[in-house]
């Protein structure tokens, strides 16, 4: 959006209202020959695989950040699961141990990080 000079307002306010259209989802400005397409690329209602309706606009994002079916990885072992079954699958995998080559003691998983301070 831009200022138009007054000695042209008149002109551009009839362009815009014989060839401009706002939407009605998303009060956008479209010109009216794309409107139809505009709705139907932004505004179709679309189901997630999780089975949850939505516009069409909004599915990227739902997909990437919302969606409990969005691909994780485990922060033990970076196998990829489903969000919604990560953090089951991370209790488990977290009390999983390995041996410490310094004191030679089992450690869990969860714990490695913090562990080189306590075995010195």
């Amino acid at each position: 959006k831009k200022d138009i000079p007054a000695a042209n307002f008149i002109i551009h306010e009839i362009h815009c209202s014989r060839n401009i259209e706002v939407c009605r989802y998303c009060s956008e400005s479209i010109p009216k020959s794309e409107m139809k397409n505009h709705i139907e690329s932004e505004h179709v209602q679309v189901t997630c695989k999780c089975r949850m309706k939505m516009e069409n606009s909004l599915l990227k994002d739902h997909e990437a950040s919302a969606c409990p079916l969005r691909p994780a990885l485990c922060q033990y072992c970076d196998i990829q699961l489903t969000f919604n079954k990560l953090q089951e699958h991370e209790l488990y995998c977290g009390a999983r141990t390995e041996l410490c080559a310094g004191c030679a003691r089992n450690i869990m998983l969860k714990d490695l990080k913090e562990h080189p301070w306590v075995c010195g």
